[in-house]
């Protein structure tokens, strides 16, 4: 006779839906495009996904959370190809990431969480740890990539991996922010060709490559 099988609980509280998540966070751009951090509220928010309060603040405890969630998810469109080479791979990932901050929504989410971020300190350490932190995933998996073609050779130190893999972070994401939000300037093939090759400079056997 087969053991008995435990008695299936059912999940409690209701699934939530991706389809009211998506609708919530494309609603927060829109209305913080539209009225800026200081006039967004929860209720502009509700209003404009057509969802209730309450489901709002079911997901979402607090505008800051809403908001800083609702620009990372425009950062999970962005992907590290393997294009064969360290420099098709930047040029690629640069080219992302200019398409993105071309969007007038993200333009306006990005210079508005930002700006709220230099006089709220929590605010600050939320932005890093659920948007600039992720992304950062791109370096490392660019990185490994390049590695594992022999382009770059293996870590040694993990620590100074570490540290390095902030550096380029910093420099390829503050440059492209820096032209398109604050220059006004546009990101050509051509500039990204540039750059790249500046970034590589210090290996020269990938400049070329």
């Amino acid at each position: 006779m087969s053991a008995a099988q435990p008695p299936v609980t059912p999940a409690k509280g209701r699934p939530r839906s991706v389809a009211a998540d998506l609708a919530i966070l494309d609603a927060t751009r829109e209305t913080l495009a539209e009225l800026g951090w200081g006039g967004l509220t929860m209720g502009h928010v509700a209003t404009r996904a057509k969802v209730a309060k309450t489901t709002l603040y079911r997901r979402w405890p607090s505008k800051n959370e809403l908001v800083v969630d609702a620009v990372a998810s425009l950062f999970d469109e962005l992907v590290m190809p393997d294009l064969g080479s360290l420099r098709a791979d930047i040029e690629a990932v640069v080219g992302q990431f200019a398409d993105l901050l071309a969007r007038p929504e993200t333009q306006a989410a990005l210079l508005a969480l930002f700006a709220e971020g230099t006089r709220d300190r929590q605010l600050r350490r939320r932005i890093r740890e659920a948007i600039v932190d992720p992304q950062k995933r791109l370096v490392r998996q660019g990185r490994a990539a390049a590695q594992a073609r022999g382009e770059l050779a293996p870590d040694t130190d993990p620590v100074t991996a570490a540290e390095e893999i902030d550096i380029i972070f910093d420099t390829i994401a503050g440059t492209v922010e820096h032209r398109v939000l604050v220059s006004g300037e546009p990101i050509t093939p051509e500039w990204a060709r540039r750059f790249s090759s500046l970034l590589l400079g210090p290996f020269p056997s990938l400049v070329s490559g």
